[in-house]
């Protein structure tokens, strides 16, 4: 790495290799038109193995930096033509946040002629470092987000400058609706502000503590108080002084206050029987639909794997059910097992049904009950567990097509701007051998785990209806009760029968990996 500064009208640089200088500053210089740092580096592939950066992905950030840093003029220059990204190109935005939320919405119409937008300085109001930026506006054309940063990091869990952000708008909307004599703002609550709210929110703090080592989350409770505290009276300033705005705001936050209240009066309605019989599991994430038809309850293993599928579901119709590990074998336990449980009671409890002969196909709450695992070994085994499980116990929820297997891939291949998802390793090679049609080196991107992909990987290839894959688990008997023999061998309590189908069928596999 090399890193030169111009300061003064002199430059200065120093390298190193590996983190360690490999000499001191050196004045190699005069630089009478120059000011600032410049760094160059090469990632170091016994480290980093064999990476490649990424045009598109460098500019996004890029761009996103001179928002953050309102004012600041950033030029882009690369020399990698990848199809996607300009050459060279000019980043500059007087306006900060509120320029980055105009360009995000573009044509889409607005309930604010102009956005509620700002910046507040730590130090002239708390006496403290740091300051505070936002722009929030909403609209019945989009879905609402909210993006926020920390000393420009993004955040997309958000934390405590987020919440502090909307507890001061909720609190300003609320006192706003007193103000009017509105007194339905006071069912407003944050969820309703959310909905067709978009947001920016961008604070500078000196320390900050984050939760995990990724940085998703600001886990600092001062930034939540400095947050609120200089948001809300700018906020209150606003609403007064552009009522038209104000009123739009309101009327808009107070039907979807009324919606969230009918919609959810309508699904204690359509439960409440269901409700009365039924304790759901507390880790089992719902969907939001009040008739079966169209849900699907994915069971998914780990809190891992639930997390990413969480944010890729359709929380209309898609529920998520975590595993913890590996659940009983339930041909190989005494039934006193079966009832004590916690997996096995969880699973019945969010389908809403008993097992065995009480088993009543009518009972189910959802309409597919979709196993996902992670494509090897373990995951396959946990799959064959809950399909014994389901077999044993609830083989009607078969027989009437309700059982799936997701198909999650192995690997992700990308080359240039091509990127294709496998299945298995034959697959790969097939690709690898091929080609994927675009330039450069094939990329291999292979997934450990579900855990390991992001939402937008799992939504694409595993979850979404428009792309995915699913295999029914059905069962077709040649002979009656050849099935039920099947899995008794493979999965009952004789090991000796195991063992003989191994060395019965041993021939036919032709590779085994270790």
């Amino acid at each position: 790495m090399v890193v030169q500064v111009a300061r003064n009208r002199e430059l200065y640089e120093q390298r190193f290799s590996r983190g360690i200088p490999q000499g001191p500053v050196a004045k190699i210089g005069a630089a009478p038109n120059r000011r600032g740092t410049t760094v160059t580096f090469h990632a170091d592939e016994e480290i980093f193995g064999h990476h490649r950066f990424k045009p598109a992905r460098l500019l996004k950030m890029v761009r996103s930096k001179a928002y953050l840093f309102s004012g600041v003029e950033i030029r882009w220059k690369t020399e990698i033509d990848d199809g996607e990204t300009p050459k060279e190109a000019t980043f500059h935005f007087p306006g900060g946040l509120a320029d980055y939320l105009a360009e995000t919405l573009g044509k889409s119409s607005t309930y604010a002629d102009k956005p509620f937008a700002g910046t507040v300085e730590f130090r002239e109001k708390f006496n403290v470092p740091g300051k505070v930026e936002w722009a929030v506006n909403w609209t019945p054309s989009r879905d609402g987000f909210t993006q926020s940063y920390c000393n420009t990091v993004p955040t997309p869990e958000g934390g405590t400058h987020e919440a502090g952000f909307w507890a001061a708008i909720l609190k300003g909307i609320r006192a706003y609706g007193d103000l009017v004599n509105n007194k339905k703002a006071g069912q407003i609550t944050r969820e309703d502000l959310m909905t067709g709210g978009c947001a920016l929110v961008s604070c500078f703090i000196a320390e900050p503590e984050f939760v995990g080592q990724t940085k998703d989350r600001l886990a600092t409770t001062e930034a939540q108080r400095l947050v609120e505290n200089s948001v809300r009276d700018h906020f209150d300033n606003w609403l007064a002084s552009d009522t038209k705005s104000a009123g739009a705001i309101l009327d808009f936050l107070i039907l979807r206050a009324e919606e969230r209240l009918r919609r959810r009066q309508e699904k204690e309605t359509a439960r409440k029987t269901a409700t009365k019989k039924l304790r759901l599991p507390g880790k089992l994430v719902d969907c939001s639909a009040v008739n079966r038809s169209g849900t699907e309850l994915f069971i998914v293993e780990g809190d891992s794997a639930g997390g990413s599928a969480k944010m890729a579901r359709d929380r209309k119709t898609q529920a998520l059910l975590p595993l913890r590990g590996k659940i009983l074998n339930v041909l190989g336990a005494a039934s006193s097992k079966l009832g004590s449980n916690q997996e096995i009671n969880d699973l019945t409890q969010a389908l809403g049904v008993s097992l065995g002969s009480k088993f009543n196909v009518d009972d189910l709450r959802y309409d597919k009950i979709i196993i996902m695992t992670d494509a090897d070994v373990d995951g396959a085994h946990i799959a064959a567990l809950l399909m014994t499980f389901f077999f044993s116990q609830m083989r009607p929820m078969i027989d009437h097509g309700h059982l799936y297997l997701a198909c999650p891939p192995l690997y992700r291949l990308t080359q240039g701007a091509k990127r294709l998802y496998v299945a298995d390793d034959a697959e790969k090679d097939r690709m690898m051998a091929k080609g994927l049609g675009g330039k450069g080196k094939i990329d291999v991107q292979r997934f450990k785990g579900l855990g390991e992909m992001d939402a937008k990987d799992l939504k694409e290839t595993t979850m979404d209806p428009g792309s995915r894959k699913l295999i029914r688990v059905s069962i077709s008997d040649d002979e009656p009760g050849e099935t039920a023999d099947l899995v008794e061998r493979l999965m009952g309590k004789k090991p000796e029968l195991r063992f003989q189908y191994i060395q019965e069928n041993a021939r036919f596999v032709e590779e085994l990996d270790v």
